[in-house]
């Protein structure tokens, strides 16, 4: 059984969960998971776990991404890019370059997003995007983003490209909508590429054609490994001991690693044997007497889990 996850590169037209059965179909696994949905619309990295590779995701699911986006100034849309119907316009040839960067810098910082109705949010057990078909629309909670950065690529209005670095859950279309309303004529997405997933890149991403015109028996190369999939944390190497008692899941203690830990108290680390990755921790050697160990387990990994 193949496990690990592969980067792909996807295509422009077919939704995540499209590429999650056609990985399944092409290496023959039922046991297929993605980190981080990207729209149909949208292209470039998309995460997906395979096998043994599905037990890391939760931890895949917390990055940073980065994306390349185009928005159109002077409409707004239902789904809030190209693919939904027009609901208003308005004139924006008044606005200058300087205007419409400065929109754009004031996206950077946390702020409040509201989800769109055309999102797979779920209310009431419902995908918001179900609800939003039936031509209905409910209240929907702001929620806590973080822009860390906002780069313009070209203004040539009414088009305007930037990339950003962003934290999880994020909506990229949602940043353009809110720019056309900070700049008074409305925004659309035109085009979405993820450029960054964590710690993998669009170089390093493989499309689904070229894994589908390789040997089915040569697919397995494709595959990252768990240790390389965890390469975004923090690795602890563990002593014989630390590695005997986290078979039986129980924490290690400081005097169970190989070298002296230099991270800060709270950081989810991977905690390794010699085959590789045995677990993922948070470290927190102040926890309360009554707890274990100076790592509070998050994931332990069966032996067949890790390693290569």
């Amino acid at each position: 059984m193949m496990n690990g996850l592969l980067i792909i590169d996807k295509p422009q037209g077919m939704s995540s969960h499209a590429v999650v059965g056609k990985v399944r179909r092409l290496f023959g696994l039922r046991k297929v998971g993605h980190a981080g949905t990207l729209d149909p619309l949208a292209t470039g990295v998309l995460v997906v776990a395979l096998g043994q590779g599905t037990r890391i995701l939760q931890f895949l699911l917390e990055e940073n991404k980065t994306y390349r986006a185009t928005l159109k100034l002077g409409a707004v849309t239902d789904t809030q890019d190209s693919e939904g119907m027009v609901l208003s316009e308005a004139e924006w040839s008044h606005l200058g370059e300087a205007e419409i960067a400065a929109a754009c810098q004031a996206m950077v910082g946390t702020l409040e997003q509201v989800p769109p109705m055309y999102s797979a949010i779920k209310q009431g057990g419902v995908p918001l995007y179900k609800l939003a078909r039936k031509g209905m629309e409910v209240e929907r909670q702001p929620r806590l983003v973080t822009i860390f950065s906002l780069g313009l690529v070209s203004i040539s209005p009414p088009d305007v490209t930037f990339e950003v670095h962003c934290s999880k859950g994020t909506y990229v279309r949602t940043l353009c909508h809110d720019i056309g309303t900070k700049l008074g004529c409305g925004a659309y997405l035109t085009a979405l590429r993820r450029l960054t997933s964590g710690a993998f890149n669009e170089t390093e991403a493989v499309s689904l054609d070229t894994i589908e015109q390789t040997a089915p028996q040569e697919r397995g190369r494709f595959l990252l490994s768990l240790g390389d999939a965890l390469r975004g944390y923090a690795a602890v190497f563990l002593r014989e001991e630390g590695v005997r008692k986290l078979r039986y899941g129980i924490p290690p203690t400081l005097d169970m690693v190989e070298k002296n830990v230099e991270i800060e108290e709270g950081t989810i680390v991977q905690l390794l044997g010699p085959l590789g990755p045995m677990g993922m921790a948070r470290f927190a050697p102040s926890r309360g007497r009554e707890t274990r160990g100076d790592f509070e387990l998050l994931r332990v990994f069966n032996d067949s889990d890790g390693g290569e």
